[in-house]
């Protein structure tokens, strides 16, 4: 009876550890937002080779940027998802600044630990309190709504997010849907490798930058008075790795998908999850 028993309790165990091996993205870390309630402090950087048809004639852009997740109760966390300083240095544009600070809460509605299901909507608030030279402290801010989940099969881990960027003054940003997509395979606690894709919408035109058609991705929004319908995208693939029980290090390149390129024509992330 006691082996039995042991034998029945065993699938339950191992259900509830699944999130154990799973990964928080790498990429589009402002809004894709890792479904999994942690606690975490998390620096990022982020190189970005920009388009030549974009209005600044090419160049590059850096990013660097801390964010920070705290778990309040096992369903319930404190998010601050971006801060940092940008760089953009190019032939048209050769500028740097702070970015705006944004926070928020997410709440993990489902957490099916039998099914290896979870479901998290949040909320997050972009603060205007950036630097104007790198587009940022403009209008009265930014409501980003969203849903994160993440599924498992065993060791191969679907993970998704869907999201809204409302901002308070639509003229001088744009309305943007969000979509993001990783799937991940825990081959080992060093290597565990990704694909990712990532996808904006724009849903209206501003006024701030009349006739551009194209948008910042994740870390600008332009509000560009041509952008209306406008998809842009990127594909990417890389890998985490488990470098202690506490600390995840990841990396992760992407290449735009979607013309007009805008901003990003490719890039390269790098972050750290050290979690307590």
């Amino acid at each position: 009876m006691s082996l039995s028993t042991a034998t029945a309790g065993a699938p339950a165990v191992e259900a509830a550890d699944w999130k154990v091996n799973t990964i928080a993205p790498v990429t589009n870390p402002i809004f894709f937002e890792d479904p999994v309630i942690r606690s975490e402090i998390r620096p990022i950087f982020v190189y970005h080779t920009i388009d030549k048809g974009f209005l600044t004639g090419g160049g590059h852009a850096t990013l660097y940027a801390l964010q920070l997740r705290y778990a309040l109760t096992d369903r319930l966390a404190l998010i601050a998802t971006q801060d940092g300083h940008f760089d953009i240095d190019s032939p048209g544009l050769n500028v740097d600044g702070w970015m705006d600070l944004a926070a928020g809460f997410k709440y993990a509605l489902i957490d099916d630990a039998a099914n290896q299901f979870i479901l998290t909507p949040g909320l997050t608030f972009h603060i205007p309190t950036g630097d104007k030279e790198v587009f940022q402290g403009r209008g009265g801010g930014e409501f980003n709504p969203f849903v994160s989940f993440a599924k498992g099969y065993g060791d191969f881990h679907i993970t998704g997010n869907v999201g809204l960027r409302i901002p308070v003054t639509t003229d001088e940003q744009n309305l943007v849907a969000h979509y993001s997509l990783m799937l991940d395979y825990y081959t080992c606690r060093w290597f565990i490798p990704f694909f990712t894709a990532n996808f904006w919408t724009n849903l209206n035109d501003g006024t701030n930058i009349p006739g551009l058609r194209g948008n910042g991705y994740d870390v600008i929004n332009f509000g560009g008075g041509n952008a209306n319908g406008n998809t842009q995208g990127t594909l990417g693939i890389g890998f985490r790795s488990r470098i202690l029980d506490n600390v995840d290090l990841g990396f992760a390149y992407e290449i735009a998908a979607v013309r007009p390129y805008g901003l990003t024509n490719n890039r390269v992330t790098v972050d750290m999850c050290i979690r307590f």
